[in-house]
């Protein structure tokens, strides 16, 4: 070590490193401006990709209330299917306690046959028109169920028509 080397002279010496080291930086500090058509750029960018989020948040909840409302058809069709399956099997089970009525009345075995065979012509007609009215429920409730989805891609792509 130097025998003159005083703290003074060295907080000196790294006054004037720093003040040296600041010049130098000071030259070659950067112009960090950002132009203006970035800028623009950059704002209408933010601005477009807001408006589409938006149309896309609506379009979201459009479609989450078409889907809750064809769940809320599903279910009030599963409901009344439920219904007219029990309707049809009281029905059923009403004609079946009637023939057996009727059986339990007969005098002779001809006039059993008779009333089973006029059972049995008359269930297959009853059986096709309850087939007719399940058939007729399940396409309404079919129809009741896409209805509002149905709606909501109409409404969507008239919407996507428009804004091209």
């Amino acid at each position: 070590m130097n025998a003159t080397y005083s703290p003074q002279d060295a907080a000196e010496q790294a006054r004037e490193a720093f003040r040296k080291g600041a010049e130098q930086f000071e030259k070659l500090s950067l112009d960090t401006t950002v132009p203006e058509s970035v800028r623009a750029l950059a704002e209408k960018t933010v601005t477009q990709t807001r408006e589409a989020y938006e149309k896309g948040k609506d379009a979201l909840e459009e479609a989450v209330d078409a889907l809750e409302r064809s769940f809320d058809a599903a279910g009030q069709g599963a409901t009344a299917f439920n219904r007219k399956l029990i309707d049809i099997a009281q029905r059923n089970l009403n004609s079946g306690f009637d023939l057996a009525k009727s059986l339990a009345g007969a005098k002779n075995l001809a006039e059993i046959v008779e009333l089973q065979s006029a059972f049995l012509r008359h269930q297959f007609d009853v059986f096709a028109n309850q087939a007719s009215e399940i058939r007729a429920l399940t396409t309404k409730i079919a129809a009741d169920t896409s209805e509002p989805i149905k709606a909501q891609v109409t409404r969507s792509l008239d919407t996507i028509r428009k804004s091209s």
